[in-house]
């Protein structure tokens, strides 16, 4: 007889990460259920590992308020939308040897760890469609955010006789169903980032800032942060970098910048990651040091689940959506 995920969960995950995976998703539950907003930051190569499996639902389901992800995990969505049956895995990827990887580039293969994504399925082919997009509000003299690129795109049916998953198994595509925000700090430093500054060196595109910039994305999300806090607002954080450091900085940002007042901080932390905490990192930084900066209170719940994220957040996940 099958027993559900969350039932599993529950009766086997009582110590260590295993109960903190559950003490965190529970207080997930309580933000979300309560009327409060989650924040989910996405780092690493979340969207290759295919967390639109559960992401997309947890976002149908409204239990997303709005995204921070790097410029990767925005394109390589789609990448796996448009290519997926062109991927391969390498499950010996630890004994690669040098001319093992050459021979990978040779054929444009792409490594993360043991899945390789296919240079022209699916990065041309993205480019190739989202560069009209790019091109037409240049001319026009429009200028948008990346991931408003990206739903252009995707709006636009260019890609759709490509796709080779499910559309609702896509994050991107649920969160432009959805319409919640999607913050993209460090864009540049992607493949499509790389794209757009090769297409303005050659001069199709005319003006460099026809994609809009971080610090229009911090704009955006003071604003946000100011318009929603009314209701608390969570931070969930998989991985570290970027995606992360950059949205948990507006809540100091707004106190310590601007010198506003009854701003409240983030009312729950979750950080699911395998960097340890050493000299320096602030990936593996505990969620008290957080409290020095003006990102949380004492009294914040705070949660760290140290382990590999590819299995965490999908089980998390799954208790919070009962599965």
């Amino acid at each position: 007889m099958s027993q559900p995920v969350s039932d599993f969960i529950r009766h086997h995950y009582r110590h260590f990460n295993a109960a903190a995976l559950v003490d965190a998703a529970d207080g997930y539950s309580r933000l979300v259920d309560g009327g409060g907003k989650m924040l989910v930051s996405l780092a690493g190569a979340m969207s290759t590992g295919e967390l639109g499996l559960s992401l997309a639902e947890m976002i149908r389901r409204d239990k997303v308020g709005i995204i921070s992800c790097t410029g990767a995990n925005l394109e390589e969505d789609i990448f796996n939308l448009v290519a997926h049956d062109y991927y391969e895995r390498v499950p010996h990827y630890r004994d690669l040897t040098p001319a093992d990887e050459q021979a990978l580039l040779d054929r444009h293969m792409n490594r993360v760890t043991d899945t390789c994504i296919p240079e022209m399925e699916a990065m041309r082919r993205l480019e190739k469609a989202v560069l009209e997009e790019w091109m037409a509000a240049d001319a026009a003299g429009e200028r948008y955010f990346p991931h408003e690129f990206m739903w252009r795109t995707v709006k636009s049916g260019k890609l759709k006789q490509y796709y080779q998953i499910d559309p609702k198994d896509s994050w991107v595509i649920a969160a432009m169903e959805k319409n919640i925000p999607i913050i993209v700090p460090g864009w540049e430093d992607s493949t499509m980032g790389n794209m757009y500054a090769s297409h303005v060196i050659t001069g199709e595109i005319k003006n460099v800032h026809t994609v809009r910039t971080g610090i229009e994305y911090m704009t955006f999300l003071a604003d946000w942060y100011q318009k929603t806090s009314p209701t608390p607002i969570g931070f969930f954080q998989i991985g570290g970098g970027i995606a992360g450091d950059f949205p948990i900085c507006v809540v100091p940002m707004l106190h310590q910048d601007l010198q506003l007042e009854n701003i409240p901080v983030w009312a729950y932390f979750c950080q699911i990651s395998d960097s340890t905490t050493s000299y320096g990192s602030y990936s593996g930084a505990v969620p008290n040091e957080k409290i020095t900066w003006g990102k949380l209170e004492a009294h914040t719940p705070k949660y760290i689940i140290e382990s590999d994220a590819t299995i965490v957040a999908p089980l998390v996940f799954a208790l919070i959506l009962g599965w």
